[in-house]
């Protein structure tokens, strides 16, 4: 018996509403700096703080089984609340570096119970067509992601308190509606219990090696670009500057990040054909070139240049998804669970380190070279999934 029509439309709604506080801060840091003082690298240690509270708080949430010993959308609507309210910290708490890296960190921490929960919500619902359902649940947490910025962006002289107001009003209705109108579904399962012990004998599997490390490799480039964005998009503003008029940066970070939802939906589709291995390696492949180009299309004209970063925004996150497929695929059966949380948690870890590469080397002389960094992480990923595409191409 299908699902009612309902429930993966919450789903999706409410997996965009949580996954909105990911990037709030990051949206309103222009506004911080010059109100609290913060050095320019506040971009990169405010963002990292949300990675590695989401890293500790993946590992904690799957030690402890908490979506095991409670309802997953209980667990939801409790993470989509909390989350809110430490963002609310930043308004009513917070004044400089350290709050401001505190409440970050703690807001991750609670992404753990929306992300990886909202899908676990949906593989209680969905079976034969779960793939597809991941799909559009990827492709929220990207638009969800990208949300503060159109907020900021439309928002015109709306306050920066007004903006983490209203965007911590959207994550508390979506786990309301989760915990509303989503019941447990029948296909709900108890995951094996966690195992960090399982690192060496995941990684003792050639073809887990191989989709992880092309994982690590999409992860070395994803945050960071989407972190540095804004600053490329105002890097590019000045340069380009000919009194026609200001880009307006918020609104485009939002275009160039949420455009990753094509990605996600046809690389999906493209996988039913091709196999998760191919299209994530061809859109891995994309967005390395996207890296090593970007120094050329940074002098391009700001139409020019506006369309690469959108194309860009469109194959730095469309493997993401197959990504996921891969390494559930080619995981030992008795371990997926500890697999995927290592793996994942691997992955996050990952992104603190480009975040921080790219702190150090953002300056507006070195903004045309700044995304060259990044190179390494797709080239890497590509070498590693090779092996993949000569068995089959994957899932």
């Amino acid at each position: 018996m299908p699902p009612p029509r309902r429930i993966l439309p919450v789903i999706i709604a409410s997996q965009f509403a949580g996954t909105s506080l990911w990037f709030a801060g990051n949206a309103v840091l222009a506004d911080l700096q010059r109100e609290w003082g913060l050095p320019a690298e506040a971009l990169g240690y405010s963002t990292s703080a949300v990675q590695l509270g989401f890293i500790l708080g993946t590992l904690a949430f799957a030690f402890f089984a908490v979506s095991d010993r409670c309802s997953p959308r209980i667990v939801f609507f409790a993470c989509a609340l909390a989350g809110a309210a430490a963002n609310l910290g930043v308004v009513a708490l917070a004044g400089g570096a350290w709050s401001l890296a505190a409440f970050r960190f703690l807001t991750g921490f609670f992404l753990a119970g929306v992300y990886p929960v909202g899908m676990k919500i949906a593989s209680g619902w969905y079976r034969s067509d779960l793939g597809n359902a991941l799909g559009f649940l990827v492709g929220a947490l990207v638009v969800g992601t990208a949300f503060p910025h159109l907020l900021k962006g439309l928002g015109g002289a709306l306050p920066w308190q007004a903006v983490l107001l209203a965007v911590s009003a959207v994550a508390a209705l979506g786990g309301v509606l989760m915990l509303a109108f989503v019941p447990d579904g029948p296909y709900l399962a108890k995951a094996a219990k966690f195992d960090p012990r399982a690192l060496a004998v995941i990684f003792g599997s050639r073809r887990f090696r191989a989709s992880a490390f092309g994982y690590f490799g999409h992860m070395w480039e994803l945050y960071a670009f989407w972190a540095f964005v804004p600053f490329a998009l105002a890097a590019h503003a000045a340069h380009a500057a000919t009194g026609g008029g200001a880009l307006d940066v918020p609104v485009w970070a939002f275009a160039v990040i949420a455009a990753g939802f094509i990605g996600c939906a046809v690389g999906g589709l493209l996988s039913l054909r091709f196999g998760s291995a191919r299209v994530a390696f061809a859109q891995l492949a994309a967005s390395g070139a996207c890296c090593v180009a970007s120094p050329l299309l940074f002098h391009a004209p700001p139409p020019v240049f506006l369309a690469f970063l959108v194309f860009w925004g469109i194959v730095v996150v469309g493997d993401s998804p197959q990504f996921s497929a891969l390494n559930a695929q080619n995981a030992p059966r008795e371990l997926v669970g500890s697999a995927l949380t290592i793996a994942n948690s691997i992955g996050f870890a990952i992104t603190i380190g480009s975040i921080q590469l790219l702190s150090v080397l953002a300056a507006p002389p070195s903004a045309p070279l700044l995304f060259l960094a990044l190179a390494p992480g797709p080239v890497l990923g590509l070498v590693a999934l090779a092996p993949l595409l000569r068995r089959g191409g994957g899932a």
